[in-house]
C-alpha cells in the first residue's frame, strides 16, 4: 500500500519567542515493514538530522531569531507492507524496553490487572490478550487526558485516547516481563475526516517471533495502513514534535493531518 501523507503543525505565541529548540520525529522510520518513496520537511530555522538511540530519524530544529509563529509541514509517500512483516529490532536490546519510565510506572492495581490478563494465556497470545484487556479497562474518550498523564492515571480514570492505551499496555506488559515500546505515526482509516496522528505499541515475543505491532485502540495488528514515525520507551521518546523556548507567553498549537491512498485526495 502507498500512503500519501501531509502533516502541518503550527504554533502561535502571545509574544515574540526569543529562542526555540524543537526535537522532530516527523520522518518515517527505515523499518522492514515500510519505506519512504518521497518525504519532505518544511520548517523555519536550522535543522540537524541524526539517528537517535532508538533508531529513529530525528531533526533538531533551532530558531534563534525572534518569532511569534512556527509552522512545520511534512509531506510524502510511504509504501507499507501488505502483511505482518517482521519489524526491525532496532539498535537496542529488547530488554531496554522492560525498564519503567515516569509515564509507564505501574501502580499496584495495574500490576494485578496485568497478571490477571495473562495468567491463563499461552505465551504467543499474551500480547493480544493484554491489548484486549486494556481496551476493555480504558474507554476511548477524547479530551479527557493530557500528554503528561501517566499509565497509572489513565488506568485509574478508565478513560483516555490512543496515547493512554499505549502507555497502559506498556506498563502492564513490562509488569509481567514482556518488553514493550511506544510507537508514534499515522493511520489510514479511509475517512478523510478521521485522519490524525496515532499511537500504538510493539510487544517483544521472543527471538523466534520478534516484535508484534498492536493498535490497542482498534484491537488489531498495526500493519499495512500504519506509517511508523518513531519508537521509544514512552511518548516523550517518540513524540512527533517536542521542544522548549524562551519567552512567548501563552501558546496555541494546531495540527492538521491528511492521509490518503491517492495524492489527488489531498
Amino acid at each position: 500500500m502507498q500512503m500519501h501523507i501531509r502533516h502541518e503543525t503550527r504554533y502561535r505565541y502571545e509574544r515574540p519567542v526569543k529562542y526555540s529548540v524543537q526535537s522532530l520525529h516527523l520522518t518515517p522510520r527505515r523499518d522492514l515493514s515500510q519505506r519512504a518513496l518521497a518525504w519532505n520537511i518544511m520548517a523555519p530555522g536550522r535543522r540537524l538530522e541524526q539517528i537517535d538511540a532508538y533508531g529513529n530519524i530525528s531533526h533538531l530544529l533551532t530558531i534563534e531569531e525572534p518569532h511569534r509563529e512556527i509552522r512545520i509541514v511534512v509531506h510524502g509517500v510511504v509504501e507499507t507492507a501488505d502483511a505482518d512483516a517482521r519489524l526491525d529490532d532496532g539498535p537496542l536490546s529488547p530488554l531496554t524496553y522492560l525498564a519503567p519510565t515516569q509515564l509507564t510506572l505501574p501502580s499496584d492495581d495495574l500490576k494485578a490487572f496485568a497478571q490477571n490478563a495473562v495468567s491463563q494465556v499461552e505465551p504467543r497470545q499474551r500480547a493480544q490478550a493484554l491489548a484486549d484487556a486494556v481496551y476493555g479497562a480504558v474507554r476511548y474518550r477524547s479530551g479527557t487526558s493530557d500528554v503528561q498523564d501517566s499509565a497509572a492515571v489513565a488506568f485509574k480514570s478508565g478513560e483516555g485516547v490512543c496515547q493512554d492505551h499505549a502507555h497502559v499496555f506498556i506498563a502492564s506488559a513490562r509488569a509481567v516481563g514482556m518488553p514493550a515500546r511506544y510507537v508514534s505515526g499515522y493511520l489510514y482509516t479511509g475517512d478523510a475526516n478521521d485522519a490524525a496522528s496515532h499511537a500504538w505499541v510493539d510487544a517483544w515475543l521472543g527471538a523466534e517471533i520478534g516484535w508484534q505491532s498492536i493498535d490497542v485502540t482498534h484491537k488489531r495488528p498495526a500493519v499495512r495502513t500504519y506509517c511508523r514515525l518513531a519508537v521509544g520507551r514512552d511518548y516523550l521518546d517518540a513524540a512527533p514534535v517536542r521542544g522548549m523556548r524562551q519567552g512567548g507567553g501563552g501558546e496555541k498549537m494546531d495540527a492538521n493531518v491528511l492521509v490518503a491512498e491517492s495524492a489527488q485526495q489531498q
